[in-house]
């Protein structure tokens, strides 16, 4: 009995054996074929080559923005100071001038200003007087109100505001 069990599952195994050598997935293969029939692939054109145009660089006069450009301080057509004789306060820095006192004349009021050199100088609304072109605006008995003309880093000319303020003396 054995036997027969043995010569049964040799003769199951064989069975699987031959019905594995026939077609394999014969009808996922007719399917396909099937589905692909008047199908053609499209492939797009090859672009035009477009004709090389070279270029000029033109830039060798403009500034280079990696060093530090240098300021003009002689005036331009862009708002500068323009050309005009030095006052004698413009030849100090305006935080080396010192504003001692005021007094006023003919409706008019003048500030005294000491310079580093001791000087004591009379000025008054339309004077200059720092490095950065600074026109006096206006002025009270405590402070003297200045509009200065810089120039920023692109090279334009521009207003800034500054005081100078009164020194009050140590001395009693």
């Amino acid at each position: 009995m054995r036997k027969n069990t043995f010569i049964l599952a040799i003769l199951c195994c064989l069975s699987f054996f031959v019905a594995g050598c026939g077609e394999q997935h014969g009808d996922l293969r007719a399917w396909m074929s099937e589905q692909g029939k008047g199908q053609r692939g499209k492939i797009e054109p090859i672009p035009e080559v477009q004709e090389y145009e070279p270029f000029t660089y033109n830039a060798y006069d403009i500034q280079d923005p990696f060093f530090p450009r240098k300021i003009d301080q002689s005036g331009d057509k862009k708002g500068g100071p323009g050309v005009r004789p030095p006052e004698p306060l413009e030849a100090y820095p305006l935080d080396g001038l010192k504003m001692v006192g005021t007094l006023s004349r003919d409706k008019v009021t003048y500030a005294l200003i000491q310079a580093p050199g001791k000087d004591v100088y009379q000025v008054k609304v339309g004077n200059y007087m720092g490095q950065d072109y600074g026109r006096i605006i206006s002025i009270t008995e405590t402070e003297i109100q200045l509009k200065e003309l810089v120039q920023d880093g692109t090279g334009d000319w521009t207003d800034r505001s500054n005081t100078v303020h009164l020194v009050e003396s140590d001395k009693k």
